[in-house]
């Protein structure tokens, strides 16, 4: 029998007739040719295929080291579906077999390449959300000063802190991420409380998110902006992205990957219409201090007080993490996902406030401006609409919610992820319902319909918008700083088995630099006029701690095959 003449034709093989083929060619690649058509074999392929694609035909054997598929000649192309499918399997295996050895078993798809992880964090960040809903707060705490060197100052101290993050995340890729780093290196009590504070933050940047996506989605649809709409419209908002989140892991990906152009190209053609279109400032204008707040203080505490519009921007970037067990190759394209997704963020961010400051024709007008029912105008829209007319504020609107919706859908996939991380160690009431998986979706459906419950119930009681997106940033850079802590102070301990990804020799200086930046932002968010987010963080603190000496002891598992840390 030659290689012309098969058992059997191309198509359904068996594995003894699959045999055969591997015993005739026994090179890595080799083509034969059968009924006039010339395939080519790919040999000893190190992993399991278990679909068919759309061109040719993959045939497979489970064996523990190697499989094979026939596919047709000058297929062998990585850009062909048929060698994309196999090296995607291919990867996927690997890191299943990975997060084994890190004590978990894989239950997500890997469904996000690089840029779908980046895109993720990136539409958490969300420019566009951050940037013009406290673009009045920001203006009316420090004036165009505030927003030329604030963002910067911001986005240099979150880049710290991202790097310092992403180093960890290397070393340990886990849905859990924080609490799986904070476990390893400190332990259960650690870990416990990095949770719940990062669930703390996240709930509430979700409240905050979709709260102000329904405040500008409102006057689109003309109605009115008060409590009762608003309270519907965010709910609304809020069901649409649970439900796709519940249902398709892919979808989610997709669409987080149509969120980055949405931002970028959105963001871009609103700086060249400004910078085109509208008249500008002197350059000089940019650097002009000033202060419509009512807080009585000198310039220098006010303009840090306006830090909160860039910092609550840069809030979420820990997505990256939590979506490690349903990304290729998470150990180098997670941590590469969080510090692309804020220096991006940063350079877009940046382009687009100080093009907005350098066309406001006045400060106390677009501050004071009103909309057409006589409610409070957002000055970014009182700005284009003052340089670009009203068909350009419906364009900016349409592009805003847009960006805001996207955001939210992001934000509760972290959010899902975290809770479902946390429950399948323990470390919830109730974990074994929050910790289970959809068999038929292989989504963590508990924990996100928790989530959407929890950010409904955030929102209906904390009233004040700005307390919402204070109380996020303290929860998620509290969460961020223990880790980022217990890395460095126990350095020795991982060190020698951190991940590709690392800072080399600048890593105890970056980590140290990231930790005065925590606690520096953390202490001035709770400043007046968000002293209620104080108060509120410290009774969480306190509800946490009490709810902690209550409910016994606590397993959380270390990212280390077959180990707990018990407390």
């Amino acid at each position: 029998m030659s290689l012309a003449d098969p058992p059997v034709g191309f198509g359904l093989t068996s594995v003894s007739q699959m045999r055969w083929i591997r015993d005739k060619v026994g090179n890595y690649f080799r083509s034969f040719q059968t009924s006039g058509r010339r395939f080519l074999i790919l040999w000893k392929l190190p992993f399991v295929l278990c679909e068919s694609q759309s061109k040719g035909t993959l045939l497979q054997e489970r064996q523990p080291d190697y499989t094979w598929a026939i596919v047709p000649r000058g297929a062998e192309r990585m850009d062909n579906p048929v060698v994309s499918g196999i090296a995607h399997a291919s990867r996927a295996q690997t890191d299943a077999r990975d997060l084994a050895s890190l004590g978990y078993k894989q239950e997500f798809k890997r469904d996000f390449g690089g840029f779908s992880n980046f895109a993720l964090s990136f539409s958490v960040i969300s420019i566009l959300t951050g940037a013009i809903t406290l673009y009045d707060y920001g203006l009316s705490m420090g004036g165009p000063r505030q927003m030329t060197l604030g963002w910067p100052l911001a986005t240099v101290g979150t880049l710290l802190i991202a790097l310092s993050m992403a180093e960890l995340c290397s070393a340990f890729p886990t849905s859990g991420g924080m609490i799986h780093w904070s476990a390893t290196l400190g332990g259960p009590t650690w870990a416990w409380f990095t949770a719940w504070l990062n669930i703390v933050g996240l709930v509430t940047v979700i409240a905050g998110i979709d709260y102000g996506c329904a405040r500008f989605l409102l006057p689109m649809l003309g109605l009115p902006s008060k409590s009762p709409y608003l309270l519907i419209t965010y709910v609304l908002l809020l069901l649409s992205q649970t439900l796709i989140n519940h249902y398709s892991t892919r979808s989610v990906a997709w669409l987080n990957d149509a969120s980055a152009p949405v931002h970028m190209v959105g963001v871009v053609v609103l700086i060249g219409a400004l910078l085109i279109f509208v008249p500008k400032q002197p350059l000089h204008f940019l650097l002009q201090a000033s202060s419509s707040s009512d807080i009585h203080a000198p310039y220098a505490w006010l303009f840090l007080l306006g830090l909160l519009q860039a910092q609550w921007t840069y809030t979420g970037f820990d997505a990256s993490a939590h979506v490690a067990e349903e990304t290729l190759d998470p150990r180098r394209r997670a941590p590469w996902g969080m510090v692309m997704a804020v220096v991006i963020s940063g350079l877009f961010g940046y382009m687009l406030i100080l093009s907005l400051t350098l066309v406001i024709p006045s400060v106390s007008q677009v501050l004071s401006a009103k909309g057409a029912d006589g409610s409070p105008l957002p000055a970014v829209l009182a700005i284009v609409q003052s340089g670009l007319g009203s068909r350009a504020v419906i364009a900016v609107l349409g592009l805003t919610v847009a960006a805001m919706w996207f955001c939210g859908l992001a934000s509760l996939t972290s959010l899902s992820r975290t809770i479902y991380a946390f429950a399948r160690d323990g470390g919830m009431p109730l974990s074994n319902v929050w910790s289970r998986v959809s068999f038929r979706h292989k989504t963590p459906a508990a924990a996100l319909w928790l989530s959407t419950t929890l950010a409904c119930a955030a929102m209906i009681y904390s009233g004040a918008y700005s307390v919402v997106t204070s109380i996020s940033v303290v929860g998620f850079y509290l969460s961020y700083g223990i880790p980022v802590y217990l890395g460095w102070r126990k350095k020795s301990r991982w060190i020698e088995n951190r991940g590709p990804w690392h800072l080399g020799n600048l890593s105890s200086l970056i980590n140290v630099l990231a930790l005065v930046w925590t606690g520096f932002i953390c202490i001035i968010m709770v400043m007046p006029p968000n002293t209620r987010a104080g108060w509120e963080i410290l009774v969480v603190m306190g509800v946490l701690f009490v709810l902690h000496r209550l409910s016994g002891k606590h397993k959380v598992r270390q990212p280390s095959a077959g180990d707990e840390a018990t407390q």
